[in-house]
Formats: structure tokens, sequence, C-alpha cells
């Protein structure tokens, strides 16, 4: 089997390193790619959807992210314990009529020892934005290291 580190038992560090390569993965829009993190029988809650397993998953995905356009996420740490990561995140993302918005929430992740993300529990909320009130800025892809987190920017 496939390990992804860094592996739990998480310390602070690894945790804040599992969650930028996570937030990494899903900034590139690809669900090839960020399905690849996920066990073959993942379970999610997300929003109103409950996908099972990785193909499920890839399909979310794709319709994911061709309604939320030129999206660009932020995850911080929340907290820790074991083989579990509470994390924090907001998105910006606008849809097809040029309505921007920023999305918060919260996850709740459970790996695997091998690292790979058996459970993700996910709540969110969407926020109506004007373009004016945007903060991430960067190129679409990884958000540059440079760039302020969550707690920077008061989200």
């Amino acid at each position: 089997m496939d390990t992804k580190p860094p592996l739990p038992p998480f310390t602070q560090e690894t945790a804040v390193q599992k969650i930028r390569l996570a937030e990494d993965a899903w900034n590139t829009r690809d669900p090839m790619r960020v399905v690849q993190v996920y066990t073959e029988d993942t379970r999610w809650r997300n929003r109103a959807e409950f996908p099972v397993g990785r193909e499920q998953v890839r399909q979310f995905l794709e319709r994911k992210w061709a309604r939320e356009l030129d999206y660009r996420l932020i995850k911080e740490l929340w907290a820790f314990s074991g083989a579990r990561i509470a994390v924090r995140f907001a998105y910006e993302w606008h849809d097809d009529s040029g309505q921007w918005f920023r999305s918060y929430g919260n996850e709740n992740w459970e790996f695997t020892p091998e690292g790979l993300m058996a459970r993700r529990f996910a709540s969110i909320n969407d926020l109506p934005i004007r373009d004016a009130e945007r903060k991430f800025h960067w190129p679409l892809g990884r958000r540059p290291d440079e760039h302020p987190g969550l707690s920077e920017l008061g989200l």
C-alpha cells in the first residue's frame, strides 16, 4: 500500500505539513491528483453530499470545480490528536455569472497508519462578496509561501 507522509500520530509540525500538502493539492483543481491521498473506501460528508470511495470523490470534485471557478483555498490547523486533524478553511471562487463567494468551513480528517485520509467531514457556508472584497489574489495554483494565511488575513 502507498504511504502519504507525514504519517500519524501527528505532531504540531507534521499536522501543519499535512494541511499544507492538502491545500496545495486542492489548489491544483485536479481531481485525479487529489483523490490519490484518500483511501479506496474513503467516506466523506460535504454539505449535503456523502461520497464513498475514490471514484465518487473524483466525480464530486469534477462537479465542484466545474461550478466553483477560479477557486483559491487556504487551510489552517485548528486541532490534532493521534491520527486526526481538525482544519478550518476559506476559499474564494465565482460562479458562471461572475458572482464571487468566500466559502468558510471546518473539516475533520481521520488518517490510516499509511497517511491516507479515510474520513473527511466538512461543514461549509458561502458568503457572496464583491470583487473588491476578495483577499486571495495569487495566480491560480499553489498559494505562494509569502501570501498571508487565514489568521493573518483576519478570517
